[in-house]
């Protein structure tokens, strides 16, 4: 049996974690303060999120599904959740305590405000691949101590200065997470590495074989996919690892292996073009053009 939760209200989020609401569109959340939690005969526990969370996990309960992957996580670390995202717990009908914390907010808190623009760029709200924020003990810290800041301000009065200092105390936080995230796309460089050299290969094999004939021009999206990694996230990592978008690396090797075929190869443009996956073979000189600063007729017999 499948059991949807939605989570789109702070009010009652607060009361199903035996917490007083001290905003209504914002909340900090010490998980220790709530119920044994018994999902009774649910096989499945759907979380559907109205709101942006944050939880800071410090006990494992259970296998959490994060769109189409497993949610890479573990005791003591950070995982995020966006609105309109959903999480699935297999639950393993044992009860359990809930231990950690999080925080959570409604996009209304953010209309106006210079977080609310640059919301987009804090892409591990975008994940739905399986990578949660690991931390150190001082990192840990440093989060219960914005957690601790944010709910300081919570409990003060309303007043005309409080959504600007709750907002920009998220957006204080959210700036370590993403230091936080720079330093561990470094402490990981050697799966980083790993993944790279499994995108190199899946590329070379593209080209290969008849991929690009069958799938066309060859897409982030597609290798993201084969590597079970977000768009997003492998875009990070390849602009991280060599200094270039996802999308100039694909290019360039695409240009690269065009070059060789131009150059070695008695068959048209036009045929040179569909096979290296172009729909249109005018796409096809349009780009050879901007890379190489020669159109490929051109190329073949000036070389």
């Amino acid at each position: 049996m499948e059991l949807n939760y939605p989570v789109n209200s702070i009010a009652k989020y607060n009361t199903d974690n035996n917490h007083k609401t001290l905003h209504p569109l914002v909340s900090v959340i010490d998980y220790s303060l709530a119920n044994i939690r018994d999902w009774g005969d649910a096989d499945t526990i759907r979380f559907q999120y109205g709101l942006y969370s944050v939880i800071l996990k410090d006990v494992q309960c259970g296998d959490i599904r994060y769109g189409r992957h497993t949610y890479d996580y573990q005791a003591g670390t950070l995982i995020f959740f966006a609105p309109s995202q959903v999480a699935e717990i297999q639950n393993t009908k044992i009860p359990y305590q809930p231990m950690g914390h999080g925080l959570i907010f409604h996009p209304d808190l953010l209309i106006g405000t210079s977080l609310g623009r640059n919301m987009s760029q804090y892409k591990f709200f975008h994940y739905e691949s399986h990578e949660a924020l690991h931390l150190s003990d001082d990192e840990r810290q440093m989060i219960l101590d914005c957690f601790a800041k944010i709910e300081f301000e919570l409990k003060q009065p309303i007043d005309k200065h409080s959504k600007k200092l709750i907002v920009s105390n998220i957006e204080l936080f959210l700036g370590y997470c993403q230091r936080f995230y720079d330093r561990q796309f470094i402490t990981r460089e050697h799966v980083n590495k790993g993944i790279l050299e499994r995108f190199e290969t899946l590329l070379n094999n593209y080209f290969e074989s008849d991929q690009a004939q069958v799938y066309g021009i060859p897409s982030v999206s597609y290798f993201a996919n084969e590597l079970h990694l977000s768009a997003n996230y492998f875009g990070d990592l390849i602009k991280k690892e060599t200094g270039l978008t996802a999308k100039d690396y694909i290019q360039n090797k695409t240009i690269d292996v065009a070059k060789n075929r131009v150059f070695e190869s008695d068959k048209t443009i036009n045929e040179i073009a569909f096979e290296m996956g172009f729909k249109y073979p005018q796409h096809f000189t349009r780009l050879f053009k901007q890379r190489v600063g020669q159109t490929p007729n051109e190329f073949r017999f000036l070389n």
